[in-house]
């Protein structure tokens, strides 16, 4: 499994032989400004919620790619689909098996709205196994006890986590998260995209460190390998 980083919440992941978009939100990103997004061709584009700064791209990437298969709650996946694309609607609680592996929507706190004010139907995350490895993607969220179902069921080789407060968790609070997750390995998401969710990326590593953990913090465009 490798798992690359578009910048904000934006995410490739090749598994199972297919590549997976999450959150695409990258155009308007001037952090990501060298990431060409002609160049991802996904097999499906999950979608945690319908916040601009999540969907931003999806129109486009979709038109590009009409096999593409959009993954989401109920009410974004037929948004989507009411525009003529692919879709697979999801609730929380549920899970499916796709042919890249088994997804799971489980419980965010947040909220959920498109770009023009419509509701977007509740704010989600995927927990996703496949090629032997398992992962969390916590979308926008803040610290939920729900978070500690998650290995009752799944024994997680990585979370990915949003870290830059103000909207979400801060770090702090995603430390507390891992614990709940018993998950030591963390992909953080959701900081330095704009003035309200800057970080101090030494400190936050460190903070992960001194609790026995490791935060990576990719440069946009990097990945990593599972």
């Amino acid at each position: 499994m490798k798992i690359t980083f578009y910048g904000h919440s934006s995410f490739g992941i090749h598994v199972g032989g297919k590549f997976v978009l999450v959150d695409p939100y990258i155009s308007a990103n001037p952090k990501a400004s060298h990431i060409n997004i002609n160049e991802l061709k996904p097999n499906y584009i999950l979608l945690t919620h319908a916040h601009q700064d999540h969907i931003l791209d999806v129109d486009y990437v979709a038109q590009n790619n009409p096999d593409t298969l959009i993954v989401s709650n109920y009410e974004v996946a037929t948004y989507f689909g009411n525009k003529g694309f692919k879709n697979h609607p999801m609730n929380h609680g549920g899970t499916w098996k796709f042919d890249f592996g088994t997804v799971k929507m489980v419980n965010a706190v947040h909220s959920s709205s498109f770009p023009e004010g419509s509701y977007g139907g509740n704010p989600a995350g995927f927990v996703i196994e496949g090629e032997h490895k398992n992962i969390y993607i916590a979308g926008d969220t803040a610290l939920t006890m729900d978070m500690k179902l998650i290995p009752m069921r799944t024994k997680l080789d990585l979370a990915i986590l949003p870290i830059g407060s103000n909207f979400t968790m801060d770090v702090e609070d995603a430390i507390l998260a891992s614990d709940f997750i018993e998950c030591d390995k963390v992909l953080g998401c959701h900081y330095d995209t704009f003035g309200y969710i800057e970080i101090n990326h030494e400190e936050a590593i460190r903070k992960f460190f001194n609790k026995g953990k490791d935060l990576m913090l990719l440069e946009i465009g990097q990945s990593i390998e599972l």
